[in-house]
């Protein structure tokens, strides 16, 4: 087996474990909210977005306008606008084809371990993301399809601590890019902002708020303080 295709796994299975618990309480609550198992795994197969999945089925059930579920949706996603800004500049081999199916692969995780692989000095090459973003996204199918036949019979994720599984896995990527120029004043002020955010108008346009505020902290700061990230870079790139 090829290295890439064996790196790619290995980044996958992680997420894969820590994700696995949204996934069959994806499946539970979509045939909760109505729908049948097919269509619970359609959902998965076609919007492959687990925060933006929880908040549609929340949302279809409801006298809601269909423009204010697509715009709720959105605002869950504002964020991969940014992520695609970020990880397009890597994807300097990838034809036409491989960028339209590599961003809709893109999800939180597959942006996270692609930075660390890229920050670890690896090229990103379409056969390492598109096996580590096709493991995540057949798999999260299947959690579906295991969540919506068998979801009634699982004891509570909330009260066994299941769902904060994906929360730790985050942290613990945060924490890999700790020596980047910025990173402190940059999390403190996602953090600050989107906890803010959260108690002030609610989820979740708490995620995007967060999002947009360590950005302008990125931007407002010196650029002398990204050259050491910029030259470490162009060294991964040669």
């Amino acid at each position: 087996m090829n290295q890439e295709i064996r790196d790619g796994l290995r980044a996958a299975v992680p997420v894969i474990i820590s994700a696995a618990p949204f996934g069959v309480l994806f499946g539970a609550l979509a045939v909760d909210n109505g729908l049948s198992v097919f269509e619970a795994v359609t959902m998965s197969a076609t919007v492959f977005a687990g925060a933006s999945q929880m908040v549609g089925i929340e949302l279809f059930g409801q006298s809601i306008a269909p423009w204010l579920i697509v715009f709720s949706v959105f605002a869950v996603n504002f964020r991969h606008v940014l992520y695609s800004a970020a990880i397009g500049r890597r994807m300097v081999s990838f034809t036409p084809l491989q960028k339209g199916l590599s961003f809709f692969l893109l999800t939180d995780p597959q942006f996270a371990i692609a930075e660390a692989r890229y920050e670890a000095g690896h090229r990103l090459t379409f056969r390492w993301y598109a096996t580590s973003g096709l493991a995540l996204y057949v798999f999260w199918i299947a959690e579906t399809w295991l969540g919506a036949l068998f979801g009634r019979l699982l004891p509570d994720s909330h009260a066994l601590g299941l769902d904060f599984l994906l929360t730790i896995y985050f942290l613990g990527l945060v924490m890999s890019f700790r020596k980047r120029a910025l990173w402190l004043p940059v999390v403190l002020a996602s953090s600050v902002a989107s906890i803010i955010a959260f108690n002030v108008v609610g989820s979740p346009w708490h995620v995007s708020l967060g999002a947009l505020a360590g950005i302008l902290v990125a931007a407002a700061a010196p650029l002398e303080g990204v050259r050491e990230d910029e030259a470490n870079e162009g060294r991964a790139d040669a």
